[in-house]
């Protein structure tokens, strides 16, 4: 196992990682005890460079981060950290603390896909009038066909080599596939599980 080298200061860099998304929630320092602490108790441990002491995410708000994975790089300077968040990340109340661009654009990035899934999530959990969504949830007959036409159509453009519409139909595939995941309450670990399956 590769050695954790620390700074100069007794501390460790910590990318924190959502484990179901991959969206990046925060950057903290850690130093060696935060680290055993981490490992003992299955929960973030920090420590703060401006109050220069430990402590527990979500000590005082209750959005912890429980622990699925502590990975480093390879040259043991820095972790990454794949957490389930309880709540927000960011002491501003946004869902992950890299939430300003400042150069560029995300649009074409994977950015969306946590993105989405809190859009579904909050319609499902406080339903919208007129919200299609919403309207999806209420028919889970028509839900699955969708996914299934969506599929279809997919398909067929690629079959017609047609670069516009498989990146239209795919983006209703995943749509409509998030759309029946969340109302199905289907566990996407479960679902990574059977990927790390087939990728050995």
């Amino acid at each position: 196992m590769t050695e954790l080298k620390y700074d100069d200061k007794g501390l460790i860099t910590v990318v924190v990682q959502d484990w179901i998304t991959n969206e990046v929630l925060m950057v903290a320092w850690a130093n060696e005890e935060a680290v055993s602490l981490m490992k003992s108790t299955g929960y973030t441990h920090f420590w703060s460079r401006s109050r220069q002491k430990l402590w527990k995410k979500g000590e005082e708000s209750g959005h912890v981060q429980k622990i699925k994975c502590i990975q480093t790089d390879c040259d043991g300077d820095t972790l990454l950290v794949r957490v389930e968040q309880t709540g927000v990340a960011c002491h501003t109340g946004n869902p992950s603390c890299f939430d300003e661009v400042i150069y560029g654009d995300k649009s074409q990035t994977m950015a969306i896909i946590p993105d989405l899934k809190r859009v579904i999530e909050d319609r499902r959990r406080n339903p919208r009038e007129g919200s299609y969504t919403c309207q999806l949830f209420s028919d889970e007959t028509r839900m699955c066909k969708k996914v299934i036409e969506e599929a279809g159509e997919f398909a067929l453009a690629i079959k017609d080599k047609d670069e516009g519409e498989m990146a239209w139909e795919l983006a209703d595939l995943i749509y409509h596939s998030m759309v029946a995941i969340e109302k199905s309450g289907l566990p996407m670990e479960k679902v990574y599980a059977k990927l790390s399956e087939r990728a050995r």
